[in-house]
């Protein structure tokens, strides 16, 4: 067996991966760069206010796998949360994602379901084919529900025209033609109590694992590990050799008020002319305390320079052949395997990095016993 391993990245994916081995008997060394453990779902406690606060944005737990709901449930107490999104825009604030509120009230109308759908049917364009972000939208929506709540979110949020994005990412976007707010459709939704910080430290929390922070890994020191699951951006374990994968960072400007701010734990700005994208207020991530003061936090998108934390992969078209260069490359390693959202450059939700991690951990510890080879990617990138 190869029995002592190195994780890099002390997020879920490399938590979880850590875990399952050292349940297995493995010795696990956990490295992570940062000062703290769960990657972007790290979550702190604010001392002005005592509020539990989300400091890389948002994270509600959401998922349809059973299995991924109960293994979480293991490590922290979830309380029940439904994530209700509103949006500013053109001086009113509406219910996202669109629904037949949001319909009538942008329409001053009292309609139906179904004269809901048949009143958007006769304004939606219909484009084909579908190519393109606007296209999907136009298609979806008609323009007037188009230019109000989608146009400007990704020429803040991905810094590009939505002409020039495809189409796939509008699949996040649900309409709906009841008055269901709820922004996701999953069985199982919630946070943690105690934040998520305590639960991937519970996860980690075993005798056959030792972490490092603030701890940067050399890539000579690989050798002293029989394996490595490596979970940072797949270009930086290659130096950026064939050109640096493009991502979006998130930045985030924090401040203190007194009571209440907007109401509600997330108002979407979706109108170019504001420069920031949402304003999330912690407090209403924890609708069971009560606090007298708020933090809240404005938050900006812009393009990852090489100092930045990546946040979504960009995934262009002309990306494509870059991320085959380094697919290629990681086919000709030994002794390390590529993991999680960044080093396999996709998005991907809470649920599946998880559902993934616990496979990926399985797969491993059959094929050791068996002595066969590890494979570089347990998800290929492309």
């Amino acid at each position: 067996m190869r029995k002592n391993i190195l994780i890099i990245g002390a997020g879920v994916t490399g938590a979880i991966v850590a875990r399952e081995l050292a349940v297995n008997g493995y010795h696990v060394t956990v490295f992570d760069k940062r000062q703290h453990t769960a990657g972007n779902c790290y979550t702190k406690t604010d001392p002005q206010t005592g509020i539990l606060v989300h400091e890389y944005g948002p994270h509600i737990f959401h998922t349809d796998n059973t299995t991924v709901w109960n293994y979480v449930n293991e490590f922290a107490d979830f309380a029940p949360y439904i994530c209700q999104v509103k949006a500013t825009t053109q001086g009113k604030v509406f219910s996202l994602p669109i629904n037949l509120l949001t319909i009538n009230q942008f329409f001053n109308k009292t309609f139906s379901p179904q004269e809901a759908k048949d009143f958007i049917e006769s304004i939606s364009e219909p484009i084909e084919p579908v190519k393109s972000f606007e296209d999907q939208a136009l298609r979806f929506l008609g323009r007037d529900l188009y230019e109000a709540f989608f146009r400007g979110y990704p020429l803040k949020q991905w810094g590009m025209d939505p002409s020039l994005l495809p189409a796939s990412i509008l699949k996040r976007l649900p309409v709906r033609f009841n008055y269901n707010d709820n922004y996701f459709n999953h069985q199982y939704q919630g946070i943690p109590r105690e934040g998520y910080t305590t639960m991937v430290d519970r996860i980690l929390a075993h005798e056959n694992i030792t972490v490092h922070l603030n701890r940067d890994f050399n890539a000579a020191e690989e050798h002293g590990f029989d394996h490595v699951f490596y979970t940072g951006p797949l270009d930086s374990w290659f130096q950026h050799r064939a050109g640096r994968l493009g991502y979006r960072t998130l930045r985030f400007e924090r401040s203190h008020h007194a009571g209440d701010f907007q109401g509600c734990a997330v108002m979407s700005y979706p109108e170019e002319k504001v420069p920031f994208t949402r304003i999330t207020e912690h407090k209403y991530f924890t609708p069971w305390k009560n606090f007298e003061n708020t933090v809240i936090f404005h938050e900006y998108s812009s393009y990852c320079g090489k100092d930045d934390d990546p946040y979504y992969p960009i995934r262009l078209v002309e990306e494509e052949k870059v991320i085959s260069n380094y697919v290629e490359m990681a086919d000709q390693e030994k002794g390390v395997t590529f993991m999680g959202r960044l080093a396999t450059y996709r998005y991907m939700d809470m649920d599946v990095a998880i559902a993934e991690a616990l496979q990926a951990a399985g797969e491993f510890i059959k094929l050791d016993r068996q002595a066969q080879n590890i494979p570089v990617f347990f998800n290929r990138p492309i």
